[in-house]
């Protein structure tokens, strides 16, 4: 049966988004790459819906302050702040993370979701392609855990962070050699990092989508592919960006304290 030929799932229909639940209430989060309308800003509307006060980054100033001045319409002016922050520059990404740390009063939660994509075939990728998407993607979450990590070892009070990897840090797709190679790395980050940083307190884990539609990425990938990625899901749809923010927050949550060094993958794909 070809995937056209599939019979419709009950849940292709994406069903409403969850309500808060007050998990995070008292607690203060930052959340890198949220300007727009990707998995970054679904993650931070998630966490204020859940009762956190929350930082956003990004490197993109008016896109940054017109998704602070969205959020702060829905949850006030009081619970939302935003720093600018180019995540391929380790002094801003520690200032991300002391400034952060000022302005809220302490960190408890960090969410890595700044990435980089794109697609070409590896026989024609240059270079500066493969080394750009290798930063931002890879290499800013390092950055930015280390700083973090630094940050929780001084402060002796814990903490949280989930970074956004993908699914084609294990599967295969013709025209991602960097983008795959630069998630595969950010799970193996994950894992080393999540051992050191229960030396005091902190637990480490990351999410792998499978393809959550939205704006930003149909900038970088053609909507035939999209569509075709979308059909392959077994729900016959992409996910919604709230659905993979979800998940973020229950990895950051009180609901996942034994859980470190983990990779959720978040796909309705079949085997």
């Amino acid at each position: 049966m070809s995937v056209s030929d599939r019979p419709v799932s009950p849940l292709a229909t994406p069903p409403a988004e969850v309500p808060g639940h007050n998990l995070f209430a008292g607690r203060k989060a930052v959340v890198t790459a949220a300007a727009g309308t990707g998995i970054g800003f679904a993650t931070a509307r998630r966490l204020l819906l859940e009762g956190a006060d929350v930082v956003i980054s990004d490197f993109h100033e008016r896109r940054l302050r017109e998704t602070r001045e969205a959020l702060e319409a829905e949850f006030g002016p009081q619970r939302v702040l935003a720093v600018v922050c180019d995540v391929s520059s380790t002094e801003q990404v520690n200032r991300l993370i002391a400034e952060s740390a000022e302005l809220l009063g302490r960190i408890d939660v960090l969410v890595n979701n700044a990435g980089l994509g794109g697609e070409n075939l590896l026989t024609e990728m240059t270079d500066d392609e493969w080394d750009r998407v290798l930063d931002i993607t890879l290499n800013s979450t390092f950055r930015a855990t280390r700083a973090a990590l630094r940050y929780f070892r001084e402060a002796d009070h814990g903490g949280v962070i989930v970074n956004n990897a993908s699914v084609l840090g294990w599967r295969a797709q013709r025209g991602q050699a960097h983008y795959a190679a630069a998630k595969a790395g950010v799970m193996a980050l994950t894992r080393c990092a999540a051992v050191e940083a229960a030396d005091f307190g902190v637990r480490i884990n990351a999410v792998a989508p499978s393809i959550a539609r939205h704006p930003f990425l149909a900038k970088v990938t053609s909507d035939e592919l999209l569509d075709e990625l979308a059909e392959r899901e077994a729900y016959g749809r992409a996910a919604e960006v709230w659905e993979i923010a979800a998940t973020i927050a229950m990895l950051a949550s009180d609901y996942t304290t034994y859980l470190t060094g983990e990779v959720v993958s978040i796909s309705s794909q079949r085997a």
